[in-house]
């Protein structure tokens, strides 16, 4: 590069068999990538849907799909869980569906938990109802039941004469 007996090399192209560099990092075969993070200053407005792990420290008004969820300990959801596993140190108002369901002394649940593991740490405050099922991510909620019926046609109703 410094002698003075050659000349500059010119840049060569890479030629165009060689592989290209991934645009995105490879998952590890067996591996996590990191999770994703709401931070506690976040509010989120919306449905929440990730493929991967998710830790949610701040508001989320909406219904959330993860197959990892760690609920901090100044979170609060309100809507609908559904996940693998769910790990909660902060409050929900919703439904929780997921395989194991772990609520920390510091969770308050407010809302029903469909699940096939619950752990319940001292401390931890449910309102709600909690079922044991074998598959709880595909079981869809029960439609409310309504029945209409036909009203009764009016009737006229005629005052009696009096006899005097």
């Amino acid at each position: 590069m410094f002698s003075k007996g050659k000349a500059p090399e010119a840049p060569t192209m890479a030629s165009p068999s060689a592989p290209l560099p991934p645009s995105a990092p490879a998952k590890k075969p067996g591996g996590r990538s990191a999770p994703s993070i709401i931070s506690s200053d976040l509010l989120v407005q919306g449905t929440l849907i990730s493929q991967g792990d998710m830790q949610i420290d701040g508001t989320v008004e909406g219904d959330i799909r993860s197959v990892t969820l760690m609920i901090g300990n100044s979170a609060v959801i309100k809507g609908e869980i559904i996940a693998e596993e769910v790990v909660v140190r902060g409050r929900i108002e919703g439904r929780i569906r997921a395989r194991r369901v772990q609520l920390d002394a510091s969770a308050v649940v407010l809302g029903d938990i469909l699940q096939e593991q619950l752990t319940v740490a001292a401390g931890a405050t449910f309102e709600g109802t909690c079922r044991k099922s074998s598959d709880p991510l595909n079981v869809q909620p029960a439609a409310p039941q309504i029945t209409l019926s036909k009203p009764a046609q009016p009737t006229l109703v005629e005052p009696e004469a009096k006899s005097a």
